[in-house]
């Protein structure tokens, strides 16, 4: 239920005018807009009730992503955490700019932040949907052209990055992604299947 559609439309309109700046291009649309619009028709098919706060979240989850380059960090996995960790950062704080410039209350700005900054992730039901949206956008839609990225890739590797999606999942996504709820490009339904069935 959106307690206020005008207000909750602007906030998207500005989400997607900010994501529209990407120079990046995917299918001919800007890279993170084209995921943003992603994440909102997976959310829709995986949680149509969803809350108002888990609707933003999902929109505003990458914005303006390529702002914060991997190279601005330093090489090797601590580098990689302090990236990461400052995209959420990043994530959250700009979301959070255009919500109140669209009007939206602090409480209900801060509930966005908490979301998109990953906060909570086993215990904010907002976050959880918002991983659980993030981890079936990636297996259906992003997981493939990743593949492309990274042929050296053992089976191993795979099973590994699988499971680390999966584990971030919740049972009700699982269920979802394994009853056709998601189409997983049909080479890697078999490591997904071995994932699942715990080979």
């Amino acid at each position: 239920m959106i307690a206020n559609p005008e207000r909750f439309n602007k906030a998207i309109a500005l989400f997607d005018a900010a994501n529209a700046q990407d120079p990046n291009q995917d299918e001919g649309q800007p890279k993170e807009l084209l995921y943003a619009w992603r994440m909102t028709e997976m959310i829709g098919r995986f949680a149509p009730e969803a809350s108002e706060v888990a609707q933003l979240a999902v929109r505003a989850q990458h914005i303006q992503r390529w702002t914060v380059p991997r190279s601005n960090y330093p090489l090797g996995k601590p580098g990689y955490f302090a990236w990461r960790t400052g995209l959420y950062r990043f994530h959250a704080e700009t979301a959070g700019k255009l919500m109140q410039q669209a009007g939206y209350d602090e409480a209900t700005v801060e509930q966005v932040k908490a979301a998109v900054g990953k906060q909570d992730i086993k215990t904010n039901p907002d976050t959880q949907l918002l991983e659980d949206v993030t981890g079936l956008v990636f297996i259906e839609h992003y997981m493939l052209g990743f593949a492309g990225q990274h042929a050296e890739y053992s089976e191993e590797k795979w099973l590994d990055i699988i499971r680390k999606t999966w584990k971030k999942m919740s049972a009700n996504a699982h269920v979802f992604a394994t009853s056709g709820g998601i189409k997983p490009p049909e080479a890697f339904v078999p490591l997904i299947l071995k994932v699942v069935s715990g080979a």
